[in-house]
This record gives C-alpha cells, sequence and structure tokens, in this order.
C-alpha cells in the first residue's frame, strides 16, 4: 500500500459563512490580483482579527490563496453531468481520454444546480476521506457501475484515482461550530479526524457515548466517544475533530 497521504481539507475548523462571503466578494472586485500572497495575507490578518474567529483556529494565508486558486479554477471548466448521475454529482472536463467512456449530455432542464456543492472522496490507498478538487472524467463499468476519476484537494495528478460514485463519493462532510454540539447524537455517523504519530487523517465512525459539559471561552468542552468503522478502535475526542454528515 502507498504512504497513508495527509488530509489537507482542513488543519482549521472551515472558514465562516462571513469570511467565504467575503472571499467572494473580493474575488469579483479583484480577480487574479487575489492570488498575490501580500494580498492573501492582509485578508488573512483582518479575518484572524475579527470577533467571528475567536475561538477558533488561526487561518492561514495560504490557506486563503487556495481558497481563491480553486475558485479561480472553477471559472474555466463548464459543467456537463453523466445521463444517470445529475442529481449525485457533476463532473467537468469537456473531452474524456479515453474512447471507452461513454459521453456526457448536458443536465436536464429542471435539475438542482449543483455546481455550488463540493464533495469528498474515499480513497482506496487508505480508506480515508478527502475534499474533491476535481471531477477529471468518469467511465462505465462492464457491470454497469460508474466511476469517476478524482483529483483531490491539495494532491497532484500522480495522486488521481478512480473511485466508484455510489460507494465511494458523496456531499463534502460539514465542520461543527461550538454552539451546534446539540446536534451529534448516539449512533450518529461523523467523520473523525483520526490522529495519530504517523498519521492524520479523516476516516468514518459512529458515535458510542456523549459526555456533555458546560462550554467556557474555549467552546463547546464535550467529549464524544467514537468508534472508528475501518478498525473498531474506540477513542474520546472534543467536536472539533468531528464533521457531520450535510443530512444531519
Amino acid at each position: 500500500m502507498d504512504r497513508l497521504r495527509p488530509r489537507e481539507r482542513r488543519v482549521f475548523s472551515g472558514f465562516t459563512k462571513l469570511e467565504v462571503e467575503k472571499m467572494e466578494k473580493v474575488l469579483k472586485e479583484s480577480g487574479e490580483q487575489t492570488l498575490n500572497p501580500d494580498f492573501c495575507k492582509r485578508l488573512t490578518g483582518g479575518f484572524n482579527r475579527s470577533s467571528g474567529r475567536a475561538g477558533k483556529p488561526a487561518i492561514k494565508w495560504i490557506e486563503v490563496q487556495s481558497w481563491f486558486q480553486d475558485r479561480l479554477q472553477e471559472c474555466t471548466h463548464k459543467v456537463s453531468c453523466p445521463p444517470n448521475v445529475s442529481k449525485e454529482l457533476c463532473v467537468l472536463p469537456e473531452t474524456f481520454p479515453s474512447n471507452k467512456l461513454h459521453e456526457s449530455s448536458q443536465m436536464p432542464e429542471g435539475d438542482p444546480d449543483l455546481s455550488e456543492l463540493e464533495f469528498e472522496a474515499r480513497s482506496s490507498k487508505d480508506g480515508a476521506w478527502y475534499d474533491v478538487d476535481t471531477f477529471l472524467t468518469h467511465r462505465f463499468l462492464s457491470s454497469g457501475e460508474l466511476e469517476v476519476r478524482v483529483r483531490f484537494v491539495g494532491f497532484g495528478a500522480e495522486e488521481d484515482e478512480w473511485v466508484n460514485v455510489k460507494k465511494a463519493v458523496r456531499e463534502r462532510s460539514l465542520p461543527l461550530e461550538h454552539s451546534e454540539c446539540h446536534k451529534v447524537k448516539v449512533g450518529d455517523i461523523v467523520l473523525c479526524f483520526q490522529e495519530r504519530r504517523d498519521q492524520a487523517i479523516y476516516y468514518d465512525a459512529h458515535v458510542v457515548e456523549i459526555q456533555r459539559k458546560m462550554h467556557d471561552i474555549r467552546g463547546c468542552r464535550c467529549l464524544f466517544l467514537i468508534r472508528y468503522d475501518h478498525d473498531n478502535t474506540e477513542e474520546r475526542v472534543h467536536l472539533r475533530r468531528l464533521c457531520c454528515r450535510p443530512t444531519c
């Protein structure tokens, strides 16, 4: 098995809604200027000093720059969808490298706009979930199952993988704010940041037990006993290491 890949998704708790709205506005006004390191550093400094970031890990300017890079790249693609997966995900390329691939079609009129959705995919190399940067192409297996070739956020072409759409692609899991700990219930499936000496990546887990505690200036102090699905090990974690499924 290849080396375990450190997840590039978030070492912080994610951008807040106000931060994203600010970056969207700045991107429209400044375009490619947003990739300038000094520009990103000034914007990051403002975010880290704002009251909305209180109690959350600080943002690095490179994370802001990466966000702008991703958005600018998205603008260069036209969205198209395989005929029978218009409600699951969209693939972005206009051409496909293999003549064995089925042609994609335009999204049928009346279907929801999925261009703003974000996805994650499970790697076959380590069984962990990673944010999807781009759906590069797709193919149908002889069994009729659909696979897509994905590029993960923070990784190059050498790490691209074919993944099964039904089993290993889903809408991106959501980080929880400190005030949202009540949303997590015993029995819930969550995405948990597993920290080990040689790796730190995200795996599916089930919530086994919850110890509710008083919140303080640091935020939520509740403890969640989780059991990882891939190896059945258990550990107690704080809310900052959990992401919930969008349906939670």
